[in-house]
């Protein structure tokens, strides 16, 4: 059978579709969810288990940090690839596979009788981690129809802000209840139901490119990214010396201009910056990471306030978090319809505004306030933020054709590790700083409030980046849906 084209991997519109056709196209964001929330999850739920991990290996907790750090700096490295493995190999096969290895290391990590091993566990995790959500993304973009896009990135928003939330409650409670070795088994029956789903729902593709990998390019982004990340949450976590975290990100900076360097003279960069003359990629792509501070901060600064400020146990302070969740997912419920009653340009504007006050509105809160009340405001602010993810994720691909999907993926996922990291990175600076202005050694109820300030005015900011947008930005993924769109 000859290869396919990347058009041939999509479902046309304009050609009838049988039952399990439509039932596909219902089934793939849900599929692809799954991996995005187990990924998303896996990445948050190992900090509350930190300490009695840190027990069962006899060892500190601050040594035990090697564990989340192994596994970001694992993804980091990895995401550029996954466009091109997507392409040389099919991306039904690479995202089978990413799933397979990501259940297998999980296992791997559970059973781990050293650090070394769980360290090793860890970065094959965040390899297939790297690999699953972009893939899977890919093949969202490729077969699913523009004109539905809007209501599958409206699901496909859910994990990526659930995972944030739900996994301090969740690490909590296992923690409490089982053992740590739980955070990594939950992973089994997610990883099997996906697979099971790309098998039977998803039609297998073919490589669409014989594109040799741009080796050169991999390492310069790998060290780039790899060192920033790790700067940025050295510098989150206060795990490192100033010096050091400075000659990190100094060395990942000279690297990334390098890779620039690079990039305007090889034919197939593995990220390619040519995707950023495309006006609505590159708004999207600035102003939505500017917003996925939050992602990375809001969490952070949350978890502190409710224990250092006020004292609660960790479980206590990850179920009231836990309401932002309601609110994403009632977004899941009317953000289609609002998009297409008011348009892209205007819901961004406006939507990222609302969004940065009700993360500012967060610093009101005092040991003394109402659950209730902190509830109600993190459940809104939940609302809207799930609302700009889901406007900015469909407008970031709009204008791509299928054959830009790829590298468009491994572009943006990119970006959103970094914009995560920065996220907490920055949080963590306005703590710092404010502890420093008023000459304290301990941090205060004052420096958590200015935390909030700082990054409710940076997600409010990203509004002037959307604001470049034209009027009509995005109008054609809700025109009519017999429309004939080539995805």
């Amino acid at each position: 059978m000859p290869p396919y084209t990347a058009a041939q991997t999509s479902i046309s519109p304009s050609s009838p579709l049988s039952a399990r056709e439509r039932r596909a196209i219902r089934m793939i964001p849900f599929i692809v969810g799954c991996a995005l929330f187990m990924q998303m999850l896996d990445s948050t739920v190992v900090a509350t288990a930190l300490p009695a991990m840190a027990l069962s290996f006899d060892t500190s907790v601050v040594r035990m940090n090697v564990a989340i750090t192994s596994y970001l700096l694992a993804v980091a490295v990895f995401v550029p690839v996954s466009g091109w493995a997507a392409d040389r190999f099919g991306a039904r096969r690479v995202f089978i596979a990413a799933i397979l290895l990501f259940t297998a290391s999980s296992i791997a990590c559970a059973v781990s009788q050293t650090i070394t091993q769980l360290v090793i566990a860890r970065v094959v995790q965040g390899l297939a981690g790297a690999m699953m959500v972009p893939v899977g993304r890919i093949i969202l973009l490729r077969k699913i129809p523009k004109t539905e896009l809007l209501k599958a990135m409206a699901f496909l928003s859910l994990p990526a802000l659930l995972g944030p939330i739900i996994g301090p409650p969740l690490g909590g409670f296992l923690v409490t209840y089982a053992s740590w070795h739980w955070i990594f088994l939950i992973n089994i029956p997610v990883g099997v139901l996906g697979i099971a789903l790309v098998l039977y729902y998803i039609r297998d593709d073919y490589p669409v490119s014989a594109n040799r990998l741009d080796w050169v390019g991999f390492i310069l982004s790998g060290v780039s990214l790899a060192t920033l990340v790790f700067s940025f949450e050295a510098l989150g976590h206060q795990s490192m010396p100033l010096l050091q975290m400075l000659a990190l990100a100094g060395t990942g900076l000279v690297c990334g201009v390098l890779y620039i360097w690079h990039a305007k003279r090889t034919p197939h960069p593995i990220i390619d910056l040519s995707l950023l003359r495309i006006p609505s990629f590159a708004i999207a792509t600035l102003g939505g990471n500017l917003c996925r501070f939050a992602i990375g901060a809001s969490p952070f600064l949350l978890a502190i306030l409710l224990q250092v400020g006020f004292g609660l146990s960790p479980f206590s302070a990850g179920m009231i978090t836990f309401t932002a969740a309601v609110g994403a997912m009632l977004m899941k419920l009317v953000a289609t319809p609002i998009i297409q009653r008011f348009g892209f340009k205007r819901v961004l504007i406006i939507n990222a505004i609302l969004t940065g006050i009700f993360i500012a509105l967060c610093a009101l809160f005092r040991a003394d306030t109402p659950i209730w009340i902190m509830a109600l405001i993190l459940i809104i602010g939940g609302f809207f933020r799930s609302l700009q993810f889901t406007a900015v994720n469909t407008l970031t691909y709009a204008d791509l054709n299928s054959q830009d999907m790829s590298r468009a993926s491994s572009f943006a996922a990119m970006a959103q590790q970094l914009g995560i990291s920065l996220g907490v990175a920055c949080a963590a600076v306005t703590l710092n700083v404010s502890m420093n202005w008023r000459g304290g050694s301990e941090l205060e109820l004052i420096d958590i409030i200015w935390g909030f300030i700082v990054i409710g005015l940076i997600t409010a900011a990203s509004a002037i980046s959307f604001y470049r947008l034209p009027s009509d930005a995005g109008d054609h993924l809700h025109q009519n849906k017999r429309t004939k769109v080539a995805v």
